[in-house]
């Protein structure tokens, strides 16, 4: 039913958009290109634009054609926006750093409203340097060192139910779930079981609508989506009303929200506070999910590099007692081949394949007009697959990162004042999971099928089916 009232909702607006488009195209006719020219490319359908081919292709194929065809700079339409894409190293931080101020972070409203317009990464100004500086303070490396015994404990939990199961699961899915709880667990501390049931609900649906079609037709993933959105609302002012009324004075991010002052001695409102824990809940849940994914199948796709990891692993384990004592951040310090795995894992999955701007001004870069409200869209994937920056870059091949890479070639968690703050707690989790899932278990990929899937976020075909076991004796 969904999709029949997707379908028909989509004709009509696209119908609408075509019969306006000649008006369209005389008020383009203001912008002004007598100095600078638009940048080449095509923008596609009207309306339409390119969204179908860069949501159904592999993005390899749909960015690096267009790269090779036009060059650095080109422009397209997406999701009815026109967009000037950017495929170097340079022009990526032309928009992230040097020139940031001319441009601002947009979301569609849709996805806006669904995380909540205060979320950090939809502001710029005064309000984002603060609330950027209480959240890479809360994820900074000596506040998250602390949570390695929680994280050991997830992870473990989840590794046993896997191999108890005796069943194939879903790797993706069950990575959601890991990752939900870490980010949890990072939030709030040990949060009543009560309490974090009512969060997953409902932030399930949330997630399950947020890239649905945005409709407000009763029984819609969205209008379902939205409705779970309140609910969650409700279920942290009644997490934050009961802190206050305990007088806790935690150190976990909640904390530091409920904490914070403004230079007017203001501090945030529920409202506020809200936004930014469902937004750290979504930048931390499917991109994290993704990446350990990705690690798992380069894992089993390479024996030879599997065994290099587990002996590395394996001399934490022994060192540890036998594995009856917590890792620490020292040990997770010394996994360098296994932290190699892990960067040339995001290089290669390139999770986050480009970033959203939008241009404040007419902007000229390198003789081409930005003009002033086009999305402007720095592709890291086509950067992190540049053979000039990477060799043979399609291959994987974690020796690579015993060199540090150019400035600005990589960037799997952008790069500026808007950067991903969580990156330290995403490669803690994919260490600690790694540790236990190599040194306790095995694991076998079921099925032959490759090539990879979105939704949005690239992942393995059918988020890589596996089945678990654990491993009858010490590591071999």
């Amino acid at each position: 039913m969904e999709t029949i009232v997707f379908i028909i909702l989509y004709v009509i607006l696209f119908l609408s958009t075509l019969l306006s488009y000649p008006f369209l195209r005389k008020q383009k006719r203001g912008f002004p290109i007598e100095r600078y020219k638009l940048p080449p490319g095509s923008m596609g359908w009207p309306y339409i634009g390119e969204t179908l081919q860069l949501y159904s292709q592999d993005p390899n194929i749909f960015f690096l054609t267009k790269q090779k065809r036009y060059g650095e700079i080109f422009k397209t339409q997406i999701l009815g926006c026109p967009c000037a894409m950017l495929a170097s190293p340079e022009a990526a931080r032309f928009v992230l750093v040097t020139h940031a101020h001319l441009f601002k972070p947009t979301y569609p409203k849709s996805k806006e409203m669904m995380i909540g317009p205060w979320a950090l990464f939809f502001h710029q100004g005064e309000y984002h340097t603060r609330l950027r500086k209480l959240v890479q303070y809360s994820l900074a490396p000596d506040t998250i060192r602390k949570l390695i015994p929680g994280i050991e404990h997830i992870a473990l939990s989840a590794l046993d139910s896997w191999a108890a199961s005796g069943q194939v699961i879903n790797t993706f899915y069950e990575m959601k779930k890991f990752s939900f709880d870490v980010g949890i667990l990072s939030i709030f501390g040990h949060l009543d079981g009560g309490y974090k049931e009512k969060l997953e609900e409902n932030y399930r649906i949330v997630d399950k609508g947020y890239n649905s079609f945005p409709t407000k037709i009763p029984g819609s993933a969205h209008h379902k989506a939205l409705q779970a959105r309140k609910r969650l609302n409700q279920i942290l002012s009644e997490i934050i009303r009961e802190r206050k009324e305990k007088r806790l004075v935690e150190k976990d991010l909640l904390g530091h929200l409920l904490n914070v002052k403004d230079e007017k001695g203001e501090t945030l409102t529920e409202d506020q506070i809200a936004d930014n824990i469902i937004g750290i809940l979504f930048a931390a849940q499917d991109t994290t999910a993704s990446f350990i994914t990705w690690i798992l199948k380069f894992l089993h796709d390479d024996p030879k590099l599997l065994e290099a990891v587990k002996a590395e692993q394996k001399a934490m384990y022994e060192s540890n007692n036998g594995g009856k004592e917590h890792l620490t951040w020292a040990q997770t310090r010394k996994m360098t081949l296994t932290y190699r795995v892990l960067l040339e894992g995001l290089r290669m999955a390139s999770i986050i394949s480009f970033t959203f701007r939008e241009a404040v001004v007419d902007v000229e870069y390198k003789g081409y007009l930005i003009p002033k409200g086009w999305k402007v869209m720095p592709l890291f994937r086509n950067i992190h697959h540049n053979p000039e920056f990477f060799s043979d870059p399609h291959d994987f091949d974690p020796s690579r990162f015993e060199v540090a890479p150019k400035p600005n070639t990589f960037m799997p968690f952008g790069n500026g004042v808007h950067a991903c703050p969580g990156n330290e707690l995403a490669k803690l989790e994919a260490l600690i999971l790694i540790h236990h899932l190599v040194t306790k278990f095995r694991w076998e990929v079921v099925g032959s099928e490759s090539g990879i899937q979105y939704g949005p976020f690239p992942v393995p075909q059918q988020g890589l089916p596996a089945r678990f076991w654990k491993q009858s004796s010490c590591p071999s």
